[in-house]
């Protein structure tokens, strides 16, 4: 797993062969933080990552810029290997930016229920075959979690087509991986 770019560009972390987790690939991560540029600025920004995984998303998110991101991961072992990812940018980061991120341990529809912020950028990449899937959009906007001119990016397979929610913007594709903007 590398960060693409920004102040941590080109950092390597090796993920654990057994990891369940899948990352967003380099290629696909490339390219929606591409599209994403014209849609919010990352410098100073508070961001959400939803079902991180393996952080992949969190860190290349601080290394934009984000003021705060905050990764909810329900998995032990990948939990922990996010905070170990973290640790190893500390002695590298600005003075604030240890604490920018904040790695939750937790089942996301839990953490969306009670959470009370709001977010200039919503991450989500679910297991393709949960169930709740679908509903993630509207979850997301009825709690309000989006600032006005924030953007909400779902990763998800390609039997899922959101053209029709009254929120998306868009859809990109990379190769397997697919995602669904909404606004």
């Amino acid at each position: 797993m590398r960060i693409i770019t920004g102040r941590y560009k080109g950092r390597h972390f090796d993920i654990p062969r057994s990891f369940k987790a899948r990352p967003t690939t380099d290629f696909a991560k490339e390219n929606i933080f591409n599209v994403l540029m014209h849609y919010v600025d990352f410098e100073g920004a508070t961001a959400l990552d939803l079902f991180s995984g393996t952080g992949s998303i969190s860190l290349e998110l601080l290394s934009r810029g984000c003021s705060q991101v905050v990764s909810v991961e329900k998995d032990r072992e990948h939990h922990r290997f996010i905070q170990e990812c973290l640790k190893k940018l500390a002695p590298v980061s600005t003075p604030s930016s240890p604490n920018a991120c904040i790695p939750i341990r937790g089942d996301v529809f839990r953490f969306l229920k009670t959470c009370r912020q709001q977010f200039d950028s919503i991450f989500a990449d679910p297991p393709y075959a949960l169930a709740e899937l679908p509903q993630l959009p509207d979850i997301i906007f009825e709690k309000d979690l989006l600032r006005p001119d924030g953007i909400f990016v779902l990763e998800h397979g390609k039997d899922y087509d959101f053209a029709q929610h009254p929120r998306f913007v868009e859809h990109r594709q990379y190769g397997s991986v697919n995602f669904s903007l909404f606004r």
